[in-house]
């Protein structure tokens, strides 16, 4: 099969791969190399047209690049070698293992939305919107403040670290005399501090 050139001995099969799915805007292809044996997984869709083609089109990014921003794309974990190289060229952001594509890749890619909704807003944002749908409603239970938060939150959150964030949140302006529970914890009543 060597002979006939239908086996890849040298590994330039892998490559020839990637730059045919990159010249056709696809994604990446996939590669498990665990339990001894190579398994290729091949997208035969584009997530992001315009990512792919950003991705294509830029000269100034190494294969190795390309293929750590479709991990990016794809929420694969990196490796920290990967975060350093899409850091320091400023492509990714975000914390490990959520990161995601920079500013000016978002406004390039034509993704401002999806940027937007990854990088979130500041703690002051919510804490604010927590105090003024108090005053607009004198009482609120947790389901009422997760239901307010929880689509504001960043999209690459889980439903745990949403759950955790709304908690951190309460916790904060219960500390400094915000906020109280006047219910239980199963059963909240969050409601203003009249010497707020």
């Amino acid at each position: 099969m060597n002979q006939y050139s239908m086996v890849d001995t040298a590994g330039g099969g892998i490559k020839k791969i990637f730059n045919y799915q990159q010249a056709r805007f696809f994604t990446i292809p996939g590669y498990d190399l665990s339990d001894g044996k190579v398994k290729v997984t091949i997208s035969g869709k584009v997530l992001n047209l315009d990512y792919s083609r950003l991705l294509a089109q830029n000269k100034a990014l190494s294969l190795e690049d390309i293929m750590a921003l479709d991990k990016v794309q794809k929420r694969k974990p990196l490796s920290n070698q990967d975060e350093k190289e899409l850091r320091s060229k400023k492509l990714i952001e975000g914390r490990k293992p959520n990161y995601f594509i920079s500013l000016h890749v978002a406004q390039k890619a034509g993704d401002k939305a999806g940027y937007t909704k990854n990088k979130a807003f500041d703690n002051q944002y919510y804490l604010d919107l927590i105090l003024k749908a108090l005053s607009q409603h004198s009482t609120m239970s947790r389901k009422d403040i997760d239901e307010l938060l929880w689509n504001k939150l960043p999209n690459w959150m889980t439903e745990i670290q949403r759950k955790k964030k709304i908690e951190n949140l309460l916790t904060e302006h219960r500390k400094f005399n915000k906020i109280i529970n006047k219910g239980t914890r199963k059963h909240s009543s969050w409601e203003l501090l009249s010497s707020f």
